[in-house]
């Protein structure tokens, strides 16, 4: 069912979509008497590409996923002064493992980003240990391990660092964080937008983190510009992201794990 799942859901994202669309229609139109269907599958996969990569529909789509969650201040100010969080949680976000290259380009954006706000809030709540999640799936390193080596190199004691890199995806991380963390209080970090699955599938466990969101690919502009209303790669990569979480929400939920 795993690997099931991450084959067929690609196909659902914009471009695969508009290229099966595009694809067809023309094999339709050129190689069959079925012209009205061509026609259609053509211009539908036009429309898909013109509404994907404007930003008034990326940002619309990915808006209410990202801010679902109020951005993480200072511990006093989230009312848990008398009982601060034991641990910090980062969920990793990708990476490929490559000796050939420096650490820092074998982690992908996502897990980096993630990993940078994660210490930088560890580093805030004095006693706190940083637990990196993230294990193997199409990579025989961890992204756990990557996290871990990067988190060594710059300043984090190995003592503060706990390593779970057994989990494949992040209904797997709710099940064995919960296993290490038990009842005690944590921070979730994980990008913005993946955050509102994270924190269902952690509270469907009984637990119940602070969420430190981070990585917001909508930001409002104080300011129009001439890309506000051109189409660009950036804002497919935000359609993107949508799609993936609320496909990724549905999922959970008809499988019965939110």
């Amino acid at each position: 069912m795993f690997l099931l799942k991450k084959i067929v859901a690609p196909f659902l994202f914009p471009v695969p979509l508009v290229l099966l669309c595009l694809t067809s229609g023309i094999f339709l139109l050129w190689f069959s008497t079925k012209q009205k269907a061509g026609k259609i599958l053509v211009t539908l996969g036009i429309i898909l590409l013109v509404l994907s990569s404007f930003k008034i529909t990326s940002e619309f789509m990915l808006r209410p996923l990202e801010y679902k969650y109020p951005v993480f201040s200072r511990i006093t100010d989230e009312g848990v002064a008398d009982s601060k969080p034991a641990f910090v949680v980062v969920l990793g976000g990708g990476h490929t493992s490559n000796h050939e290259l420096p650490l820092l380009s074998q982690i992908g954006s996502s897990s980096l980003t993630r990993l940078v706000e994660g210490i930088r809030v560890q580093r805030e709540i004095k006693g706190s240990k940083l637990l990196l999640s993230a294990g193997k799936v199409f990579d025989p390193v961890s992204n756990a391990e990557i996290m871990y080596k990067i988190a060594k190199a710059i300043g984090v004691k190995e003592e503060d660092i706990i390593i779970e890199a057994n989990s494949r995806d992040t209904k797997d991380q709710a099940r064995i964080i919960k296993s290490i963390v038990g009842d005690k209080i944590f921070v979730l970090v994980t990008s913005a937008s993946h955050m509102p699955r994270s924190m269902a599938l952690f509270k469907k466990m009984g637990m119940n983190p602070i969420p430190a969101s981070i990585g917001h690919l909508v930001v409002k502009s104080r300011s129009i510009s001439p890309g506000t209303f051109s189409p660009a790669s950036g804002n497919i990569e935000k359609t993107e992201k949508a799609v993936y979480e609320s496909l990724g929400l549905i999922w959970a939920k008809l499988r019965g794990q939110i």
